[in-house]
């Protein structure tokens, strides 16, 4: 009945088969005299979706998150992720041959620092690690008398004989009716970010930044719109943009020589290099600039200055026509949400879906839209104890059927033009455990204390971080993840650099999106999450002494309402809650075709006393 289009289910090759990788690789590493190597999740620009060609750690250990790195000594090896994936990373990997270990507590040096033994040699590749990664590496190879060693080329592309070719993905332009801000101005505002810094030119490194200052939009990596380029920025004349010339069409390339020079990506190094010799001093990003990058400005006489890319910040904040395009997104996307919805409640108890039915089903309801580009990640779709590993995706092997009893977490977004989602429903099948509802309860106690923040303007993520988990804090529970993320315009469905997190510093600020979603996980049991994307918004407090912000519900989706114990809820959070769900009625249901779907919204969304 559906399929997905932009999805598979297939489970990665990995484990022992792997393992004979490791052996050709040691031998790779002894004949350049090298005791060991670092193998990060990376390509030259950090990114978190990489191209085919770029996954040299799934290639190497089995490991398919979107967050680790591999050490490889001549006697030791271990695989690092986060806590995101540590069930996985041990399916995945042989046990046998490497050490699974945590990426961030205690982080990878630390592992380091016990295994490197005096004299030995340790390789990186400089165009894969930031400078501030590579000097983490250098200051614990000093602690044990190694030495770190940057290498010209990757030893695992030598021993990688059917390594995919680099993408070649089309440009393509993102007209004013969607960026609402032509390229010159975003160039007139960025100049005055490099007259800011005090350099005299600008790095971008980011390809997102690229594709948001000259308005272009790509297909090299999954799930996100990328052209893979770079582009220089000087203080004065023209900047100049670098790609792969193959990727162009002739109007595209019109439309980036109307703004900028345009040359393959191997002119960077040159043309850098000669901006260097005379002295210049060059911005780079801390998050995303290759060591490469700062090694070469170095070397040429020149003055790298590493800091915060300032178009991230420039990019983040929403003009009014991205704001009105997500709008639109949201509302398409709500109508495709509730058709499967109710298409989950109608299916569901009879015992005969399956996680992957689900997940081919949503992409599907979206298709139907005629706007659909992209799903804007994998959805997470786990029932039972596959919803409580917080990153699941599901596989062939791994797909569980859903029956009376569990909780179904589902989690997905689209890519339209105008506008990128991100929405998480927990959606009861059967009847819910007194257990369930009370977690579930205190899990929208949370997203509601969120999304009816009203906090002045500069406040930071961090600030508001706590609000999302009192209700659990209360009762000895808490979740593991940032509460929210930012999110980009037909972009990264993952946008720094705000988020609302323990580590979110940046001040929000009116136009930005982030998600809002709190969860609750009980291990081999169930999981919860409820997440809408909010914008930021101004709003009017008598007696102010500043300027005040609230946000605003981007995504229209119905919440369970089996789930919700309404006697824990207060008047104000009832009333939010039933304000909401009649604004989702009132938007998506002119919209439905079929009856018994508007039936079923009806229901759904119907008050709560």
């Amino acid at each position: 009945m559906f399929e997905a289009h932009f999805q598979t289910f297939e489970e990665p090759e990995g484990g022992v088969a792997l393992t004979a990788r490791l052996a050709m690789f040691r031998e790779e590493l002894a004949r350049r005299k090298l005791t060991g190597f670092v193998v990060p999740r990376a390509d030259q620009q950090q990114n978190e979706y990489v191209a085919p060609s770029e996954e040299r750690l799934a290639w190497l250990t089995g490991f398919t998150g979107s967050a680790g790195m591999a050490i490889v000594l001549t006697k030791a090896a271990a695989v690092f992720v986060d806590g995101r994936y540590t069930l996985q990373a041990g399916k995945q990997v042989d046990r046998k041959a490497w050490q699974v270990e945590p990426l961030v507590e205690p982080p990878p040096e630390h592992w380091l620092s016990k295994h490197l033994a005096a004299g030995d040699r340790l390789g990186f590749d400089p165009w894969l690690h930031t400078s501030s990664a590579a000097e983490r590496l250098a200051a614990a190879c000093a602690k044990a008398g190694a030495e770190l060693v940057p290498v010209e080329s990757n030893p695992v592309d030598s021993i990688w004989h059917e390594r995919p070719l680099p993408p070649l993905g089309p440009v393509s332009i993102h007209g004013p009716q969607f960026s609402g801000e032509i390229e010159a101005e975003k160039l007139r505002r960025i100049r005055l970010e490099i007259d800011k810094l005090g350099v005299d030119a600008l790095v971008l490194s980011d390809s997102h930044a690229v594709a948001w200052t000259f308005n272009i939009r790509g297909a090299d990596v999954s799930h996100t719109p990328l052209p893979l380029s770079y582009a220089l920025v000087p203080k004065d004349g023209r900047p100049t943009v670098f790609i792969d010339h193959r990727k162009l069409s002739n109007s595209s390339r019109d439309h980036l020589e109307q703004s900028a020079d345009v040359e393959e990506p191997d002119a960077l190094t040159p043309k850098l290099t000669e901006l260097a010799r005379s002295g210049a001093a060059i911005a780079l990003d801390n998050a995303t600039a290759a060591d490469a990058l700062s090694r070469l400005i170095t070397g040429a006489g020149g003055k790298p200055v590493r800091g915060s890319d300032p178009v991230s910040l420039l990019k983040a904040v929403k003009n009014i026509t991205e704001i009105e395009g997500t709008r639109t997104a949201h509302q398409r996307d709500a109508v495709a949400l509730t058709r499967f919805l109710a298409w989950i409640d109608r299916e569901a108890p009879s015992g005969h879906l399956t996680e992957i039915d689900t997940v081919e089903a949503l992409e599907t309801f979206r298709r139907q839209t005629g706007a659909l580009k992209d799903v804007s990640f994998p959805t997470i779709a786990g029932t039972g104890p596959n919803g409580a590993i917080v990153h699941y995706r599901v596989t062939r092997k791994s797909n569980r059927r859903i029956v009376p009893g569990d909780l179904l977490l589902i989690d997905s977004g689209a890519q339209y033009e105008d506008g990128t989602t991100d929405v998480t429903r927990t959606i009861a099948i059967g009847k819910p455990t007194e257990e369930m509802r009370d977690r579930f309860t205190r899990v929208l106690r949370g997203h509601m204390a969120i999304a009816r923040a009203v906090f002045p303007d500069g406040t930071t993520g961090a600030q508001l971080d706590s609000l999302a988990r009192q209700f659990l804090w209360q009762a000895g529970l808490d979740f593991e993840h940032g509460t929210g993320h930012g999110v980009g315009s037909y972009l990264s469905v993952h946008e720094g650099p705000a988020r609302i997190s323990k580590l979110g510093t940046t001040p929000l600020k009116r136009g930005m999106i982030l998600s809002n979603e709190p969860g609750y996980y009980k291990t081999d049991a169930y999981g919860i999450r409820i997440e809408n994307l909010e914008l930021v918004v101004g709003t009017d407090v008598a007696g102010a002494e500043k300027p005040v912000n609230a946000f605003e519900a981007l995504t229209l989706a119905p919440i369970d309402r089996r789930l919700i114990d309404v006697t824990m809820l207060s008047e104000a959070e009832l009333k939010w809650l039933n304000d909401y769900h009649a604004r989702v009625n009132r938007t998506v249901r002119p919209h439905l075709d079929d009856n018994a779907t508007k039936l079923w919204l009806d229901e759904a969304t119907a008050a709560l006393k």
